[in-house]
């Protein structure tokens, strides 16, 4: 009896076994009995079964829109070619399951989830979306919000009344309802999605009511430049043109401003202009380097412009400057300032249109390239006791008055005469060389700021000073000598120094001939060096 029993013990752990291994093995490849996913009983389905039951339920899906004044409207699956896409969710979800323990699933159920994808057919459902009643023009009844007038002169700002309404924002519809039909929700309010513009200002809007008064403040405002004789005014009429308003806000055009101001700058600014100069050897001269005058600084003059136009007031001034001149006008350095003449080296101080001093001074060593520059300059500063240092020197001066960034006027005591050939060989690095008591009287009329004017005027030289130029380069061509390929430095020193004589005293150079033959010799020299070289 013990052996019978044990025999059919053997049988059914037997039978037993070979079924467990046996659904183990169809549980490989299809999902456990009690399993769902999504609330779809798929148990004993393979992947391939699952997709056909999720088509089947997509197939059958359909949206209800709840729209307003108690109107519904239903998009079904087949209106827009709603499909599920698969990319091995399932699969997946297959994957994880583990076959070996089907009887726990069996027992315990298994409720799974698939994030499914769905797809739709674009036309299909833009077609869709179009044909529905909500969507039609007639059925819609547009809103207009509460508004701002345009500017008037007369009146200013004013409210213009809303006029309300409904209609259907078609992007936002077409939006929500593709993220109901991705999701597969049952319905989609379309009032809660943002499916309808509404007027989002009314004439009680208190945000809309304070833009008004704050628009009508700023054009209120005047503000008058004054430039000497002439003006100019920016009133309500150019304010309005910068004044816009967005998303509720004033705003400010401020690149608009920006422009009118440049505008300005471009009308009244002197600085960096040529400038005529009616010098004191009576012919005139126009001065074109140099940075005197007047310049509005632009950022400056935009905030300000900005702050008196927010405050509703009446403001008449000067724009900022960030570079101011002695006058407006013609001549805006006025009647006060310094005249240099660098071919005379003669220099001449006027205040309030009276000479306060005039003086031969050494201008920069033209030989060495140092020559001072022309132009319509402002004194820097001024100071005492000063040290001008360069590469090779540190040199003390009583009066220092720079104009020109590292050139200036100042004392030279080490000097014992003025004026005339001096600075051709053996002038300052740049600066006005002055006698000490001429640099004093200077120092103690001149301030920051004071114009400057500095010039060539051919024709001034004194007839001592063109004579002394005529044996300079006389004696320069005497110095070539024999010519060798290193006679070209002299030779191109003679024949530049001869070439700045004025015409009328080039004759004066007798021995012109050597120097045009001192020149064809090297030329013939340089030919034969870069045969050579060949």
């Amino acid at each position: 009896m013990k052996k019978k029993i044990g025999i059919t013990a053997a049988v059914i752990l037997g039978i037993l076994a070979v079924c467990y291994i046996g659904f183990a093995v169809f549980f490989q490849s299809h999902f456990c009995f009690g399993t769902t996913i999504d609330g779809i009983k798929v148990g004993g389905c393979s992947t391939v079964k699952v997709e056909q039951l999720i088509e089947e339920e997509i197939g059958g899906y359909e949206l209800t829109l709840v729209e307003r004044e108690d109107q519904t409207e239903t998009i079904t699956a087949s209106q827009i070619g709603a499909a599920p896409v698969f990319h091995g969710e399932i699969e997946e979800l297959l994957a994880d399951q583990n076959a070996f323990a089907w009887p726990v699933i069996l027992f315990g159920k298994s409720a799974l989830e698939l994030e499914k994808t769905v797809a739709f057919d674009d036309t299909k459902f833009s077609g869709t979306i179009e044909a529905l009643s909500c969507m039609q023009e007639e059925n819609q009844r547009k809103p207009v919000d509460a508004s701002c007038s345009g500017y008037s002169a007369a009146d200013g700002y004013t409210l213009v009344p809303a006029d309300y309404g409904t209609t259907i924002d078609e992007t936002a519809l077409k939006n929500a309802v593709a993220e109901a039909v991705e999701g597969l929700e049952d319905t989609l309010d379309l009032e809660k999605n943002g499916c309808y513009v509404d007027p989002a200002v009314g004439d009680d809007d208190k945000d809309l009511l304070a833009v008004i008064d704050e628009l009508n403040q700023y054009v209120a405002s005047t503000v008058t430049y004054d430039f000497g004789d002439q003006t100019e005014v920016v009133d309500g009429s150019t304010i309005s043109e910068w004044l816009s308003v967005l998303d509720g806000e004033l705003e400010v055009d401020e690149e608009a401003v920006l422009d009118y101001v440049k505008g300005l700058a471009k009308t009244y600014n002197t600085a960096y202009k040529p400038k005529t100069l009616k010098t004191s050897y009576g012919p005139e001269v126009t001065i074109s380097n140099g940075a005197y005058g007047w310049k509005i600084d632009t950022e400056g003059e935009v905030a300000q412009l900005l702050e008196d136009i927010k405050s509703g007031k009446s403001v008449e001034r000067e724009p900022v400057y960030s570079q101011t001149a002695n006058s407006h006008g013609e001549n805006d350095y006025g009647n006060s300032y310094v005249e240099i003449n660098l071919t005379s080296q003669h220099l001449f101080v006027y205040k309030n249109g009276s000479l306060v001093v005039d003086s031969d001074f050494v201008s920069g060593n033209l030989s060495k390239g140092h020559g001072s520059p022309t132009g319509a300059f402002s004194v820097t500063y001024t100071t005492t006791d000063a040290v001008l240092r360069g590469e090779d020197y540190a040199t003390p001066v009583k009066y220092w008055m720079p104009f020109a960034g590292d050139v200036g006027m100042h004392d030279a005591s080490w000097r014992k005469s003025f004026g005339g050939n001096i600075y051709k060989t053996n002038g300052s690095h740049g600066c006005i060389n002055l006698p000490t008591s001429v640099a004093k009287t200077i120092y103690n009329t001149i301030e920051k700021g004071w114009p400057v004017l500095v010039y060539t005027l051919p024709g001034t030289e004194s007839a001592a000073q063109l004579q002394q130029d005529v044996q300079t380069v006389i004696d320069l061509i005497n110095s070539i000598g024999e010519v060798t390929a290193d006679s070209e430095t002299v030779i191109a020193s003679a024949r530049s120094q001869y070439d700045a004589l004025p015409d009328s005293t080039k004759a004066n150079v007798t021995n012109y001939d050597v120097l045009v033959a001192a020149e064809a010799s090297l030329a013939q020299i340089k030919a034969a060096g870069e045969q050579t070289g060949m």
